[in-house]
């Protein structure tokens, strides 16, 4: 069964929708998905673009349904025009990789649903798995470079992650997306799973999560310390 749900995983991926847009489109959902809502200035500046190239990629965005926007006026009322603020719809988030979705949640509740031995089982062979492919990729690298190892093998398993460094020398790893949201929401194996993952693909680290979508956050977020000296 793991290789079946592995298999529905990799076309789930290779039919993506959010893939085969323009990639300026790609590029503005992508960033109002990082940073939340955004104006069409925001938007151009972090793009490198001219508002008025924005402004009509966005317009076109919100005519397919993927964009919704509201005005705001800066600084309150009386202090300028109202300015469009943009955001994505639900049809938008939809693009993004739900992994396994409500097929493996259902194939996981014949097992006796969250909390079957067999269910415990299958997360685990996930977690191995995904760890016997990271660790080549991280283990033998300085901290700093484990963590964009790490963070660039979030990001490709459909995670929109990035690692931003703090003050402290730790690091941030942030997951916009959840990559299997469906079935987090019925088996917390899921959040569990990847914890644990994270933190073996980080040998020596201290990761903790900061944020949580299941507990109401935006992200899920994990901070990094590096390794006893």
């Amino acid at each position: 069964m793991t290789a079946d749900l592995e298999a529905a995983d990799e076309d789930a991926t290779a039919e993506s929708p959010l893939q085969q847009l323009p990639t300026t489109r790609r590029a503005i959902l992508n960033l109002v998905k990082r940073q939340g809502p955004l104006d069409a200035a925001a938007v151009a500046a972090a793009l490198s673009l001219t508002p008025a190239a924005v402004r009509m990629q966005m317009t076109r965005l919100e005519e397919d349904g993927l964009l919704t926007h509201r005005d705001e006026v800066p600084g309150g009322a009386g202090r300028g025009r109202p300015r469009h603020v943009y955001e994505l719809t639900a049809a938008a988030e939809s693009l993004y990789p739900k992994r396994y979705g409500d097929l493996t949640t259902e194939l996981l509740g014949y097992l006796g649903g969250p909390d079957a031995a067999q269910v415990d089982e299958l997360f685990e062979q996930r977690r191995k798995r995904r760890v016997a492919g990271a660790l080549p990729r991280t283990a033998t690298l300085p901290f700093d470079e484990q963590v964009a190892a790490l963070t660039a093998i979030l990001d490709a398993d459909g995670y929109l992650a990035e690692a931003e460094r703090l003050p402290d020398g730790s690091w941030r790893i942030t997951e916009h997306n959840c990559a299997i949201l469906t079935v987090a929401h019925g088996f917390s194996q899921a959040c569990t799973s990847e914890l644990a993952f994270i933190r073996e693909a980080l040998p020596g680290a201290e990761v903790r999560r900061v944020a949580h979508l299941m507990d109401g956050a935006h992200v899920c977020a994990y901070v990094v310390s590096p390794p006893a000296s």
